[in-house]
């Protein structure tokens, strides 16, 4: 039986995990601390750990995990800039879940961009008070306006024909184009010149961190709506702060912070909030913030959890070969396993 060490558990997790894994003879250890070099010791006399985005994976963390014969570093998500492939190349291998539901971000990022454009969260807030006033609450169409996405992988193509069916003119970036997409590609200082709304939809790697900082939303259009479904660091938080203290910025949609690791997925009610970027971002009425929960639906919980598991056997008991492995043997990460066909190392 295969021993997995199950850090930063939450409710949400257990019944698929726990549903999957008996069937295919999967051990998992359940955790609720976050991985990182004060609790790597727990996963001792595993041969894998299963982790998730807020999850430290730093090449310190590997060589104890490694030390410690652990030979498997799943994520249960998408996104991996949280672990340090090129550390564990040659010693431990990384797999990941590149699509459990593209639908379910996609849907969440339009679910926040009509709740702030149309003023559904203060409506409601009124509404439960008898307030029946209308006063503050004008909105606009999103038929006619131009929305740029940034990164046109699955969820930004989902997002895209969302739009389209609003009526929106798409402009799209991204460094790879998806071909016969029928993507209209632009500049990335076009797409933030033209845009009404830009949603974000890539990956965090050192090239993207800090995507939109100050010089970016200086090009872009006075009113533009921000949109963030993929992961905190693609925004400078501060700069986005001074963007709408300007009136640049007309609106932000968050699910996602760049120091989150520390605050999203727990209650943290009865405390005083530490982080000040964070609380004057949620204080502003323009502003929404959701505590990285566009991927939890239930199709979605499924899908993670099989593909999990499956990563997890074709690394241990099939040929070694996994289709989702994330490699850093010719530096591409997730290109590379298109063309390969032996294990990474």
């Amino acid at each position: 039986m295969i021993q997995v060490a199950f850090f930063d558990t939450k409710a949400y997790d257990r019944p698929s995990f726990e549903r999957f894994g008996s069937e295919h003879g999967l051990a998992f250890r359940f955790l609720e601390t976050k991985l990182n070099e004060d609790t790597v010791a727990l996963a001792k006399g595993c041969s894998a750990v299963c982790v998730f985005v807020n999850d430290t994976v730093n090449a310190s963390v590997i060589d104890k995990l490694y030390a410690y014969g652990v030979r498997l570093i799943a994520l249960r998500s998408a996104g991996y800039n949280n672990v340090d492939v090129q550390a564990a190349f040659g010693k431990i291998h990384v797999v990941h879940v590149p699509a459990y539901s593209p639908y379910a971000v996609a849907e969440h990022a339009i679910a926040l961009l009509l709740t702030n454009v149309r003023r559904i969260h203060k409506a409601y807030n009124r509404t439960r008070e008898f307030n029946f006033s209308l006063n503050g609450l004008t909105g606009f169409d999103f038929h006619g306006k131009t929305v740029g996405v940034i990164g046109t992988g699955k969820i930004g193509r989902i997002f895209i024909d969302i739009c389209r069916g609003f009526g929106m003119r798409v402009l799209a970036y991204d460094p790879y184009p998806a071909k016969d997409s029928g993507i209209e590609y632009v500049p990335l200082d076009e797409l933030f010149a033209l845009s009404d709304v830009i949603s974000l939809h890539c990956p965090l790697t050192d090239g993207t961190r800090h995507l939109l900082n100050a010089a970016a939303i200086e090009k872009m259009k006075k009113g533009v709506v921000i949109v963030n479904t993929s992961r905190g660091g693609l925004i400078d938080t501060e700069a986005l702060l001074e963007g709408i203290k300007a009136r640049k910025i007309g609106a932000a949609c968050l699910d996602v912070y760049e120091e989150e690791a520390d605050i999203f997925f727990e209650d943290r009610s009865g405390h005083i909030l530490n982080d000040e970027l964070l609380a004057r971002l949620i204080s502003m009425p323009n502003v929404i913030v959701t505590s990285h929960q566009a991927f939890l639906t239930e199709e979605a919980l499924n899908n993670i959890a099989e593909t999990t598991v499956n990563n997890i056997l074709s690394c241990f008991e099939k040929d070694g070969i996994c289709d989702n492995e994330l490699c850093y043997r010719c530096g591409r990460i997730e290109q590379c396993k298109k063309e390969r066909m032996d294990k990474c190392f």
